[in-house]
């Protein structure tokens, strides 16, 4: 039943993807594919005081990439870029609600790796 429930918000924020949006006068972007599936994400947003202030994604992929992007932009808006940068993957496994197999993981954790990045150059 727990699977049903995360399938169908897995597929909401596919098809209505949340903050999919390239941010203007961003300060920090960043941008990671994965070759292995065709996955592209690349994040934009707007740090002020040490907290994500605004941000957004643009991207193709699979439901689980755009999916999970989404819901990371959902996430982190309004955290400060700490708490951003100590999310791991089991708080991406946490955030959809189900066991992946290790191709769907590296999906999932593209728009992670794409934001870590971002904010740790925005940092330099």
């Amino acid at each position: 039943m727990a699977d049903q429930f995360y399938q169908k918000v897995l597929m909401d924020h596919f098809k209505n993807p949340r903050n999919k949006v390239k941010i203007e006068n961003y300060n920090f972007e960043s941008g990671l594919d994965n070759p292995a599936c065709g996955d592209i994400i690349s994040m934009t947003g707007i740090i002020e005081d040490g907290v994500v202030k605004k941000i957004g994604f643009e991207g193709s992929g699979c439901v689980v990439s755009l999916a999970s992007a989404s819901m990371l932009t959902e996430k982190c808006l309004g955290m400060s870029i700490d708490s951003v940068l100590a999310l791991t993957k089991d708080d991406v496994v946490a955030m959809l609600g189900m066991e992946l197999g290790p191709n769907r993981l590296q999906c999932a954790l593209l728009s992670l790796e794409a934001l870590h990045k971002g904010i740790l150059a925005y940092r330099k």
